[in-house]
């Protein structure tokens, strides 16, 4: 018997997209604090603890405890709950945080678990439980940086994750590698086998312009990917915006500076 609330959904938009969820009366959705967009009257908000699943019980403290897990990934001590206390079918929608997919996942197709970047997680059915995932192996655990703690959600309901840029998913074989950037994996099933390893070769390490590690995954299993992580994202920005550019000719380069509106 399903224990995670049955919600139906559906996704709008291309980059900026948002979840729909509708609720049968009695039925909750959990978010991040900050994913709210809009709701039907009738649907009631909730600040509380962790995720609101039912391993969640056993007291106050136990119920701390496992919420303070979740600063390690990130996120807030609080998550958000909203019920449809109403008659009839209500509404309550959710905004990706910046350009990229939101991911549906069926967390009962999946075998009950899938391990995804502790910033990935937009919302879910109440009943997942949101939790965190420490890679066991010393070198993932020294190296790994993105990919060393990283949320998992467990379960039988939707679950729903976003990424940056273009989103794609991957199959593995048994025993299939697949080699990626930390930053772009988004998340796994609970099957793949996931490790890091170095680069190798002098030149790699210091000239090539990526990291010295990237994610090892090995099949079977389901991987998704995506072209432009957040922390990319971000970093580019932010060298854009704090470096002056080093233009081919001083001339041309402040001319193009007036045009564009840099003016500095």
């Amino acid at each position: 018997m399903q224990k995670a609330h049955d919600i139906d959904y559906r996704i709008y938009g291309e980059e900026m997209q948002y979840v729909d969820i509708e609720l049968d009366p009695g039925e909750t959705a959990m978010a991040e604090s900050g994913a709210f967009m809009m709701m039907d009257e009738g649907v009631q908000m909730q600040t509380i603890f962790g995720d609101g699943s039912q391993q969640q019980g056993g007291g106050f403290m136990n119920k701390l405890f496992n919420a303070g897990k979740r600063l390690l990934t990130g996120e807030s001590l609080f998550m958000t709950a909203f019920t449809n206390a109403g008659q009839g079918k209500k509404r309550v929608a959710f905004a990706s945080p910046y350009p990229g997919k939101i991911i549906p996942l069926d967390l009962y197709e999946l075998e009950g678990k899938v391990v995804c970047q502790k910033d990935a997680f937009l919302c879910a059915a109440r009943g997942v439980s949101i939790g965190i995932e420490f890679q066991r192996r010393l070198g993932t655990g020294l190296f790994g940086g993105e990919g060393f703690i990283m949320q998992k959600l467990e379960g039988d309901g939707m679950a729903f994750v976003h990424a940056g840029g273009h989103v794609f998913q991957r199959v593995l074989h048994e025993g299939e590698t697949l080699k990626i950037d930390t930053g772009c994996l988004v998340a796994y099933s609970r099957t793949v086998s996931y490790d890091i390893q170095f680069v190798g070769g002098i030149r790699n390490s210091i000239f090539g312009g990526e990291g010295l590690f990237f994610a090892t995954l090995r099949g079977p299993g389901k991987v998704w990917i995506q072209t432009l992580p957040v922390s990319r994202l971000a970093s580019r920005i932010l060298a854009y915006g704090t470096v002056n550019r080093k233009e081919e000719g001083s001339l041309l380069g402040g001319l193009g500076n007036l045009l564009d509106g840099d003016g500095r």
